[in-house]
């Protein structure tokens, strides 16, 4: 059965992606030179929570709802980050006539984020997905500073065809649905070609976490032959453990930009409990950087 993003929206591990997105787009963002953002496995731009499929799993009560909820209700302003990305997400349904139930997919949510100088690239291999993106992101321009470029084909293979940028500095966002059988022989792949031919290029690869023992297993295989710097940023709403399924939501950065962990390590734990999580975060490194 084709995986559909649509069911899945808006749930916790999105929020926890996209804010980490955002993250790592404002931190390269800290030099004045631009830089290539690619997105492997694009997807939708904007996504109905109050439609048949996103209601069909509901699973946006237990993240973007519940978020804006409980911030609503909360003391304080809470994180800059999270802040950010709230206000990303309203900034883009004010675009669309303020419906409250649109949520962006990272494609969009990118967009908007990205300097003239900078410049989007985002893989969609298929075809009726892919128009709809690129009319959905013209019908963003006035958000959009720089119109991305839509690619209808495999993302693994655009990471060799993309790479290296013109520009030498890049983000690359990897986030699969995990339906082939193969998916992570192909991850670790193309990690390991896009790195061979962009050494210093941030690679972010979001990844499920149902059991912590077969996650980490995962982690090791799909960096085999990497010796770059790279960590992990991890939220578990469920004990990693439990048998509901998707317990967690992970992103495993090769080549962070500075300070990445601090602030994932600052803003996260604030996320999880904003979200009622019974579990925890963590930030660990898995390959540090050679001195």
């Amino acid at each position: 059965m084709q995986y559909k993003h649509a069911f899945h929206a808006g749930n916790f591990a999105d929020v926890h992606k996209h804010i980490s997105l955002l993250q790592l787009i404002q931190a390269l963002q800290k030099k004045a030179k631009g830089f290539v953002y690619l997105d492997t496995h694009a997807g939708a731009v904007l996504h109905d929570l109050a439609g048949a499929e996103a209601r069909h799993s509901n699973e946006s009560d237990a993240g973007i709802t519940l978020l804006e909820s409980n911030l609503a209700q909360a003391p304080g302003p809470g994180h800059a980050a999270i802040r950010s990305y709230i206000e990303a997400v309203d900034r883009i349904r004010r675009d669309h006539g303020n419906k409250r139930s649109l949520y962006p997919g990272s494609p969009l949510l990118a967009a908007t984020h990205l300097r003239a100088v900078d410049q989007a690239i985002c893989v969609e291999s298929h075809a009726q997905t892919s128009r709809a993106l690129q009319r959905m992101l013209e019908h963003s321009a006035s958000l959009v500073p720089s119109m991305p470029r839509v690619v209808l084909g495999d993302g693994y293979h655009e990471i060799r065809a993309q790479l290296p940028p013109p520009l030498r500095r890049g983000l690359t966002l990897i986030d699969p649905p995990y339906e082939a059988a193969d998916e992570e022989q192909q991850i670790a792949a193309a990690l390991l070609q896009g790195l061979t031919r962009f050494e210093t290029g941030v690679f972010a690869v979001w990844y499920p976490i149902k059991k912590q023992y077969d996650t980490d297993l995962w982690l090791a295989r799909v960096l085999r032959g990497i010796t770059r710097p790279t960590v992990t940023i991890e939220l578990c709403l469920r004990q990693p453990d439990h048998t509901a399924g998707l317990n967690g939501s992970g992103l495993m950065v090769v080549n962070p930009p500075w300070q990445f962990d601090t602030e994932a390590a600052a803003w996260q734990p604030e996320l999880h409990a904003l979200l009622g999580g019974a579990s925890g975060s963590l930030v660990k490194w898995l390959i540090h950087e050679q001195s």
